[in-house]
């Protein structure tokens, strides 16, 4: 993949992607070091005049009053990093670790934080050679921005702490040497510049946005052939009802139910039955899924928006035709309220899928909703208890979603002396985030196995060409059931499945 250039201004989730998750390489684009050389400019020019700026000649948070010579300034740097560098609990994924290196080199590239060239540069080289600080999950309340996470990153840039690298997990300095990076020597406002900021929850937000859409997409799929098993109809995804109400969301789901359902002889052999309407978690599947996607498109906007802003404090703002003249302000922009809404939204609307998805799994199971189905879709039923347990399971984690969804963004505690006295809990969000999609791909994976017994028993009619597709990805790792069997290796390959995308790409 040819390199991506970083600019501070066009980053989106789709290049996010290619780089954290495909190891496309970056380098900082020559414009934007020009700016970046000239916001430096100010602050060398500030520190050699020995004025009062926050975090370059005082202290930091409660002690932003303390002067700080000029013969302290890089003691200061390597006492801010490794002071900060508190977090607890199991690291980050080494993905969440590439995006908050992505993150964090995109926005000082904007010019607005008062590095070198070569702290943006140094952490573009630790991308490019797979050197992936170890990074502790916990100890971030989300303003001034994740300060832990951010403070484990930038250990391993002076050669402390801890990194990945080749599949081995080593100390930060072994891990630079053995990518042949030199370790970076600090200078005035540099530390502040690579720990203030909303790099570790957006990188984990970022990544579970990518996930949701999977999620959202393969949710579309498994209730179609859900509803082709229970013999639904498809009237309710007329275009014409969901124009009558144009959430974006909705009518997309609308025209994905209308694709899978094509070519169903399923649908066909009832079409001219009695029934005139399904229960909800069929007939109002665009209304529901549709929500989803619309707040996952609110998350896209938010998060990409972060992507390329500059959330550094203090700002470095260079005067329009003066290179070297300039104002350094303090400000709040690493506050992390805008992200952690979302993340918490987020986690409402994309848990609501393992909610509807629960329901429809209790449709196939239960005998009295099954339409004609066995019990418990299983063969023998008594002698066999089928999916049975399954539908509990499902329930178990829908429930466990509920209590997630609480909204950490809704809490606030005081810190640094009262100084920081009201933060985002951002990265809170995140981290329940990431286990209710981890609930949620369990549940469609459940869903995904009742559905292809529910198929299976239904033979010979075959469903759509679509649901053929993605039907075919569930069989090759887990066979019909004919007699009872733990089914949680099979649910474990086929969230796997879901995880990759094969249910999803029916759509495509």
């Amino acid at each position: 993949m040819s390199v991506l250039q970083l600019n501070g201004n066009d980053l989106t989730l789709e290049t996010f992607a290619q780089v954290v998750l495909e190891h496309r390489p970056v380098e900082l684009e020559p414009a934007a070091r020009q700016r970046v050389l000239e916001a430096r400019a100010v602050v060398d020019d500030l520190v050699a005049g020995d004025r009062v700026a926050y975090a370059i000649t005082t202290g930091v948070g409660h002690l932003a009053d303390v002067r700080i010579s000029n013969d302290q300034a890089r003691e200061l740097q390597i006492n801010l990093v490794r002071s900060h560098a508190v977090g607890v609990g199991d690291p980050l994924s080494q993905s969440e670790s590439r995006g908050m290196m992505l993150l964090r080199a995109n926005s000082l590239a904007k010019g607005f934080s008062g590095v070198r060239p070569v702290v943006i540069e140094t952490l573009c080289q630790m991308l490019n050679k797979g050197v992936h600080p170890v990074i502790p999950s916990q100890g971030s309340v989300g303003a001034s921005g994740d300060l832990a996470p951010l403070s484990h990153q930038a250990l391993v840039l002076i050669g402390e702490g801890e990194a990945w690298y080749q599949g081995r997990r080593m100390s930060g300095g072994e891990a630079l040497a053995a990518a042949g990076i030199e370790p970076l020597q600090l200078q005035a406002k540099e530390t502040i510049s690579l720990i203030n900021g909303t790099q570790a929850m957006l990188s984990v937000g970022s990544l579970a946005l990518l996930e949701s859409q999977t999620l959202a997409a393969t949710a579309d799929v498994l209730a179609s052939i859900t509803l082709d098993a229970l013999q639904g109809t498809d009237v309710a995804f007329d275009e014409r009802i969901h124009l009558a109400r144009p959430h974006p969301g909705q009518l997309q789901v609308a025209q994905n139910l209308r694709e899978m359902l094509r070519g169903s002889k399923l649908r066909e052999r009832h079409r001219g039955c009695t029934r005139v309407q399904d229960a909800y978690t069929m007939r109002c599947v665009p209304q529901v899924h549709g929500a989803v996607r619309d707040v996952l498109d609110y998350a896209l906007k938010v998060f990409e928006t972060e992507m390329n802003s500059a959330v550094d404090n203090p700002l470095v703002f260079v005067h329009p035709g003066k290179p070297g003249e300039g104002e350094v302000i303090s400000g709040g922009n690493f506050h992390g309220q805008p992200i952690a809404f979302a993340l918490d939204f987020l986690g409402i609307s994309v848990g609501t899928l393992a909610g509807i998805s629960e329901r429809r799994i209790e449709r196939l199971v239960n005998p009295a909703l099954s339409e004609g189905l066995p019990p418990f879709l299983a063969t023998g039923a008594g002698l066999n208890s089928g999916f049975m347990m399954p539908q509990v399971t499902a329930a178990a984690l829908v429930s466990e979603n509920k209590v997630l969804a609480h909204p950490a963004s809704a809490d606030s505690i005081t810190t640094s002396g009262n100084k920081e006295d009201y933060v985002s809990m951002g990265m809170t969000a995140g981290l329940k985030l990431k286990r209710i999609l981890q609930n949620v791909r369990n549940v469609l994976a459940i869903e995904a196995l009742a559905a292809a017994q529910a198929i299976d028993l239904v033979t010979p009619l075959p469903p759509s060409p679509r649901a053929q597709k993605a039907l075919q990805e569930i069989r090759a790792v887990s066979p019909k059931v004919e007699q009872d069997r733990s089914l949680a290796p099979d649910i474990a390959r086929v969230a796997e499945v879901i995880r990759q995308g094969k249910l999803a790409a029916a759509l495509d």
